[in-house]
């Protein structure tokens, strides 16, 4: 072969495409770079070089100036390609030089990191690893080199192929497709030396992982035995990379495929995984970085395995609840409740996946829940139902992550339980009992806790919200105990509960007025607003809202996405406990907060809130008027009407509006003209005490005047009176005529002191209580006075 020829015909070409390349990956300066005249030299003494040893120097200099420098890498790229090729055709008989040939193939495609230039610079590797693939005959001349006898040969090619695969990941895949028996050849090199299969196994995971036909192939070629063949070689979980690349690999495979789930579960079974998933009790020590990836690479199995095929297969429930009940038999139930519930120990990653896959196995299977029911974890003493478990590490935990995997399990759908003959406690009523429980249990650590400690309030808070919101029934059974309303009325007002806390029970008042459909006297939206604005006062009850508002600002966060677990997802995951670390750094706010507080559910109360104030303003300014018709007595008693006469009634109100007068009158006067100068030392206290009775009257006065409005129907009073009285205790009753009482004896007392001030009490009083004494003109000018 004259290769002088064919090397100045390539130089002339690649003149061109390098000034274009040159200009777009490096700028004019790599134009005229030394390395460009080192590889022309190079590959010209390759080409055309005569003596052997000549040419393998040549080849060795060249692979060490393309491993170290990118612009070598894109010359090489424009110039070499097509010698090196030819060498790996006509020299096959001189393995060093084709050994030297494939090692320059794998440096030109390896990227080398700089910290000069632009980050969005191509990368030589990415170019030359197209240019490289672009014809399917290269990569059939590559696959046939895997049948070479020299092992170098081989695990330069592995090497070469991988380095393709990782640069060009569309084209590669579809030229092996092209090849005949190309997956086969790659199969077998699973079979070769260790090095060679570790290289291979890398290979495959990365042909498999979106390329559906490779992996049919690859699985009818008996992939799944190989893969348990090299764990089970490697020692199980406390193997090496190796095995995390083998169950990468296998991931891949059963991945949304309910075909090659069903392949594995008939060949070789789940006996293999329980293998890797077995863990010796207490062993806390044994957790190392690559232990923890390979059982987080069994886990994502068993994951997938729950998941079934696709959700556009139509058998995916049937293959799903199948793969539940194999797994179910081989105990798994057992190794994953001592991965995430008993090994405290253990690596918070694995705790949570651990607590997926159990939330999983019982999803929708109620064989599986039985049986989850009837698990008994830790050891003697300390031995307690398995849910219990699961349920103390949602009470107790301070990982985010951690509280979200076991709530993943607490979503099981419970039976209904059968209602007994006597009537049983609500369920909402037993909630507020929790939450009274809690409350206290962190008044009486308040001394020693911290912000952080307590977030159980504010979940049950928000429960109580979510479920009173557009439930009528929910809100009459929440204030069907006045102790319920009052409990949460001290939760809002108390400073001793965090700014949370006694937001969200403002909240729960809010929803409590803004959806209470009661007409029931005390139990009405009026009742409870009525008691929000007595205890709590409505300034202080609305900036609860804006306390809450910037409460929940600081406990909102972005949701993690769990990433696919890969060899370089793994790597990044260089200390397991950082989750723990980032954690504990976290302001005064739990955790959880931050994922049961989410950016929807603070949308959510910002709209509720606007409502509630909307409603509450509107219910006292709609009441305004309506309190002002009857008197108070007659409107909170009127059951006690029916033992006074109604004359008797207007006779003692009407003497208040007249006794009133009168000490306006010597209020103005000092005393009367009749009042001896002597009494002027004491004329102070019994001003003050004339003062506090007036005012006391005229609160009297404002409730008999309606100014234009007719005086209230007594009769039907009477009647509406005499019905609700049935119903009422005789205490109450009592009360009325302890008022009525109490006002006689302020006449009497009034009376007294008019006397004694000179006054003639009986004359003053003559005609009060005649219907006809005081004309309604006569109130409507004391009105206007």
């Amino acid at each position: 072969m004259d290769r002088s020829i064919n090397f100045r015909g390539i130089a002339g070409s690649a003149g061109n495409i390098m000034q274009g390349m040159g200009k777009f990956v490096f700028g004019n300066e790599g134009l005229e770079s030394k390395e460009d005249s080192y590889v022309e030299r190079y590959l010209d003494r390759i080409s055309n070089g005569t003596i052997s040893d000549d040419r393998r120097s040549a080849m060795t200099e060249l692979q060490s100036l393309v491993a170290e420098s990118r612009s070598a890498q894109m010359s090489f790229g424009a110039m070499g390609f097509p010698i090196l090729l030819n060498v790996l055709k006509e020299d096959r008989e001189d393995v060093e030089l084709v050994r030297g040939a494939l090692e320059t193939f794998v440096s030109a495609l390896t990227p080398i990191e700089t910290s000069q230039g632009p980050k969005t610079e191509v990368q030589p590797a990415s170019v030359n690893s197209d240019l490289l693939s672009r014809e399917t005959e290269n990569i059939s001349l590559l696959l046939s080199l895997l049948s070479e006898e020299d092992f170098y040969v081989r695990y330069y090619t592995i090497q070469l192929l991988t380095a393709l695969l990782t640069n060009s990941l569309k084209r590669c895949p579809e030229a092996i497709l092209l090849i005949p028996r190309g997956i086969t050849v790659l199969m077998d090199m699973l079979m070769d030396r260790e090095v060679i299969r570790n290289e291979a196994l890398l290979l495959l995971t990365y042909l498999t992982r979106d390329a559906e036909e490779i992996q049919k192939i690859v699985v009818f070629e008996g992939v799944f035995e190989k893969i348990f063949s090299i764990i089970r070689e490697e020692g199980y979980s406390d193997g090496g990379v190796v095995v995390q690349d083998c169950l990468e690999l296998l991931n891949n495979l059963i991945r949304h495929n309910a075909s090659n789930q069903m392949l594995l579960k008939e060949t070789m079974g789940f006996d293999p995984l329980m293998s890797i998933l077995k863990i010796r009790r207490g062993s806390a020590f044994n957790f190392t970085q690559q232990k923890t990836v390979n059982l987080l690479g069994a886990l994502n199995t068993v994951e997938l395995l729950l998941m079934g095929g696709p959700s556009s297969e139509s058998g995916k429930d049937a293959n799903k609840n199948a793969n539940q009940a194999s797994l179910a038999q081989k105990n798994i139930l057992d190794h994953l409740l001592l991965l995430g519930v008993e090994s405290q120990w253990a690596p918070v990653a694995l705790r949570c996946m651990a607590l997926r896959c159990i939330g999983n196995l019982v999803l929708r299977n109620p064989q599986n829940l039985d049986s989850l029911a009837r698990k008994q974890v830790g050891e003697e003493p300390h031995i307690q139902p398995a849910l219990n478990a699961i349920l103390s590490i949602i009470l107790r935990t301070s990982i985010a992550q951690e509280f979200v995997a076991a709530d993943y399990v607490l979503q099981i759908q419970l039976e209904t339980p059968t209602p007994s003959l006597g009537r049983t406690e609500p369920l909402l009523h037993r909630i507020v009992t929790c939450l009274s429980i809690a409350a206290s249990a962190d008044g009486e650590n308040d001394q020693n806790s911290h912000p952080e400690e307590s977030y159980i309030q504010p979940v049950i808070l928000r429960l109580l919200i979510v479920w009173l919101v557009d439930c009528s029934n929910a809100v009459n059974c929440l204030l069907e105990s006045a102790v319920h309303l009052n409990y949460i009325i001290e939760l809002a007002s108390s400073k001793r509960y965090t700014a949370c806390v006694r937001g969200l029970a403002a909240v729960v008042l809010g929803a409590c007025v803004l959806y209470n459909a009661s007409r029931e006297k005390g139990r009405d939206a009026f009742a409870v607003a009525d008691a929000i604005s007595q205890k709590i006062g409505l300034t202080t009850y609305f900036l609860r809202f804006d306390d809450l508002r910037k409460s929940l600002a600081h406990s909102s966060s972005e949701q993690q996405h769990r990433k696919e677990l890969s060899r370089s997802s793994a790597n990044s995951m260089s200390d397991f406990q950082e989750i723990e670390e980032d954690e504990t750094k976290k302001d005064d706010q739990h955790p959880v907060l931050s994922e049961i507080f989410d950016s929807q559910f603070v949308n959510f109360l910002s709209k509720l809130e606007a409502d509630i104030r909307e409603n509450i303003m509107d219910i006292f300014s709609r009441t305004k008027t309506a309190t002002a018709v009857l008197p108070a007595e007659l409107e909170q008693k009127n059951g006690e009407v029916e033992l006074v006469p109604a004359n008797s009634v207007e006779s003692t109100f009407e003497e208040v509006l007249f006794l009133e007068n009168i000490l306006e009158d010597l209020v103005r006067t000092g005393g009367g003209t009749t009042a001896d100068m002597s009494q002027k030392p004491s004329s102070g206290r019994e001003r003050v005490q004339i003062e506090a009775l007036r005012q006391e009257l005229e609160g009297a006065k404002r409730q008999i005047e309606g100014g234009s409005v007719p005086y209230p129907d007594v009769e039907a009073i009477k009647a509406q009176a005499k019905e609700e009285a049935e119903k009422d205790s005789e205490a109450e009753l009592n009360d009325l005529l302890v008022c009525l009482g109490q006002e006689q004896t302020k006449v009497e007392k009034l009376s007294a002191r008019l006397a004694e001030l000179g006054e003639d009490v009986d004359t003053l009083l003559q005609g009060i209580g005649d219907e006809t004494a005081i004309p309604d003109g006569d109130d409507e000018d004391e009105d206007d006075e």
